[in-house]
């Protein structure tokens, strides 16, 4: 099945629906929250081409770099640092248009313009958060934040 997963063309919001379809059909069976964070993150990456894709988890106190795709990344953050950290201790997606632009963004990358990153809750606590960089300059929007919103509640991890 891996080797047949490709998104057909069309908008970003038919790609989402037919993504989430499948991310549904492959992390149903499977248990293991490492396993479907990986699929999840690579089925984003080849879907949309991001720059980076990736999910960080809460481990004593701080994000712990988790699976992704894309180049090095940042391995620990702390809460309230950065994107990641600011989301994660707000419990609330962020979406920046300009990395440059956002106080005590952490450049993990030169290269990334523009980010987005969604917080994932176990009941009222915040375990993980779904980070996705990009090239270019006002990438995400509305669309990005109610299907990645949808997707991460769908993996229902631990």
């Amino acid at each position: 099945m891996a080797e047949d997963f490709k998104i057909s063309a069309g908008t970003k919001e038919e790609k989402y629906r037919e993504l989430q379809l499948m991310i549904r059909s492959v992390t149903a069976g499977e248990s293991d929250p490492i396993a479907n964070m990986a699929n999840v993150a690579s089925m984003l990456h080849e879907t949309f081409g991001f720059w980076w894709t990736g999910f960080y988890r809460v481990i004593d106190g701080e994000l712990v770099l988790g699976p992704f795709q894309g180049p090095l990344a940042c391995t620990r953050i702390q809460k309230g640092r950065g994107v990641c950290g600011t989301a994660w201790a707000r419990g609330e997606t962020i979406i920046v248009p300009d990395v440059n632009a956002f106080p005590g963004h952490i450049a993990c990358s030169t290269k990334s313009r523009s980010e987005i990153v969604v917080p994932i809750f176990h009941d009222l606590d915040v375990i993980a958060v779904l980070d996705i960089d990009s090239q270019h300059f006002g990438t995400f929007d509305e669309v990005d934040q109610q299907y990645l919103e949808q997707i991460v509640h769908d993996l229902r991890l631990p």
